[in-house]
């Protein structure tokens, strides 16, 4: 129940343009300002540089413009263009290509057909530069419509592209077997929305369980899943389940976002897993970092002192 409250707390204060104008005055206004924790800056040239520094820990990464519910088709093109952008960028900067999108971002709440038409766009440049184009789950209206979209281009031959499951979402568990029987690559996440019950578990210790049976079933049964989490319990479960199977650390990832349980990410490098890192970067910032905070109010008095430290 408390993790139900922190989450709709964060979410009702992502909603507020007045706290979002005083954040964006400050949260990224010089290198140690507070949202740079979990945001890697606020252009293409920032992130690629923290991008190339990650990889230079041995560590894979994914690139995420952040940006979501556009209102207007010039703007979903004009999200379509910087992410045709981003892809050049990491060709240019010899890192690894892989890229995070949001269907929202792309008009998926305006038009679907403009929305796939953006996607398969950006997956036909991505499979000349032969780079990965993840597409990330939002909020539960947006479920089955980003499985659609998937599905579509699944249908149309496109094999560089994955998905994301959440686990505290019931549907998930019957998702993720549909979709392995397709052969899609699957990000599982616990979930940063606050979601009704019916639709979503409200118990962290539901989302838990969930978690380890869906991970189980794509450690398993998967193509290469992505085991995306900082919670120590569910990766010594993943390890755990992973070396009584025989199963090959290379047969899987770990993801972790960016400024978060570096070490964490360092020792499991360390232990000969793959880690990836999902890098955050642009002006729309405010709700990603306000549910991060959500999912981690620790970090509350630590970004208060930040934004007192700025603005002094």
């Amino acid at each position: 129940m408390i993790d139900a409250l922190s989450k709709s707390f964060f979410h009702a204060l992502a909603r507020s343009k007045g706290l979002e104008r005083l954040a964006s005055r400050y949260g990224m206004a010089t290198p140690t300002s507070f949202a740079r924790r979990f945001i890697a800056g606020e252009s293409a040239e920032e992130a690629l540089a923290a991008a190339r520094a990650i990889q230079a820990r041995g560590m894979r990464l994914t690139l995420d413009q952040l940006g979501e519910s556009i209102a207007s088709l010039p703007e979903a093109e004009a999200a379509a263009r910087a992410y045709e952008a981003l892809i050049q960028g990491l060709v240019a900067a010899g890192i690894d290509r892989n890229i995070s999108i949001k269907p929202t971002q792309l008009g998926l709440d305006i038009d679907m057909a403009v929305c796939l038409g953006h996607i398969t766009n950006l997956l036909d440049l991505a499979r000349r530069h032969e780079a990965f184009v993840r597409i990330d789950m939002e909020n539960s209206p947006c479920i089955q419509k980003t499985l659609d979209l998937f599905g579509a281009a699944w249908a149309q031959g496109y094999r560089n592209t994955g998905v994301v499951l959440q686990s505290a979402i019931l549907r998930s568990e019957s998702d993720a077997r549909v979709l392995s029987q397709m052969g899609a690559r699957i990000r599982l996440v616990k979930g940063a929305y606050k979601e009704p019950p019916g639709i979503a578990y409200q118990a962290k210790a539901d989302v838990d369980r969930a978690y380890i049976r869906i991970m189980q079933f794509l450690l398993a049964e998967g193509h290469y899943p992505a085991i995306a989490t900082h919670d120590p319990a569910m990766i010594a479960a993943a390890r755990a389940f992973a070396a009584d199977r025989g199963i090959p650390s290379d047969a899987f990832e770990f993801q972790m976002l960016f400024g978060i349980r570096r070490d964490l990410q360092a020792a499991l490098v360390a232990e000969g897993y793959r880690v990836r890192v999902y890098v955050p970067f642009g002006t729309q910032w405010f709700p990603y970092f306000m549910r991060r905070l959500g999912e981690r109010p620790a970090n509350v008095a630590w970004v208060l002192k930040g934004l007192i430290r700025d603005r002094g």
